[in-house]
């Protein structure tokens, strides 16, 4: 299912003729599926863990990422709301194949993961943001894209005390925001189809934030 250029898509292969997109029953804009970055990131991820690091698939997949990184250091993410997200699987998918934190492209998209987060701790970014001119400045912060932010740390660490001050702010903020079942979160982060519909998945404010701590657990052994 690898594309040529190197990534993956979500259910075809090779299927990004954007001009099908433009034919009058192009129903949301809905009738490719280009390689993204962050499936590649959770292709590279599950790679990773088979011990696949080394493949040819592997090195063809990161080429593939660093191609189609963003100036500012982030990736688009195609199924979550969306520099935090497809940054997030990126860094995560990356680093299980061994790429190395001092890499200046694992830097840049660092770099954009740390000056995002907000006052409050948390990470929050608008269905905006995919426009063609999106929204400056900070988004209302959720557990959801705050856990994903976390996640993308926790790959990077390198010791006990890598991103200690943020990751504190970050846990203070996801228990500001518990409720009765779980984390509560009312925003949308998840995407349908990029400038048309967006989704807000009820399990979104309690799983990826139970990822993200129990990744966080392990580094710190406990």
């Amino acid at each position: 299912m690898q594309c040529s250029d190197g990534g993956w898509g979500t259910f075809d292969r090779d299927n990004n003729q954007t001009i099908l997109n433009r034919i009058p029953f192009a129903d949301l804009k809905s009738l490719i599926d280009p390689s993204n970055p962050d499936v590649t990131g959770h292709v590279l991820e599950a790679l990773g863990e088979m011990g696949l690091a080394h493949s040819p698939e592997v090195e063809s997949a990161i080429r593939y990422l660093r191609r189609v990184q963003r100036p500012d250091g982030s990736w688009f993410g195609r199924w979550g709301v969306n520099l935090l997200y497809g940054t997030s699987a990126a860094l995560v998918g990356l680093r299980k194949v061994n790429e190395p934190v001092q890499a200046p492209y694992i830097q840049r998209a660092l770099k954009f993961i740390l000056s995002h987060q907000n006052e409050d701790g948390g990470w929050g970014e608008s269905c905006a943001s995919y426009g063609l001119q999106p929204p400056q400045g900070p988004h209302i912060s959720t557990p959801s894209q705050t856990a994903w932010a976390l996640m993308a740390l926790q790959s990077c660490q390198t010791d006990d005390e890598s991103f200690d001050l943020q990751i504190s702010r970050a846990l203070d903020f996801l228990r500001s925001r518990e409720g009765p079942d779980g984390f509560v979160e009312k925003e949308f982060t998840g995407t349908g189809f990029p400038q048309h519909f967006y989704l807000r998945y009820d399990g979104y404010r309690n799983f990826f934030p139970l990822i993200a701590l129990g990744r966080l657990a392990q580094n710190y052994g406990r």
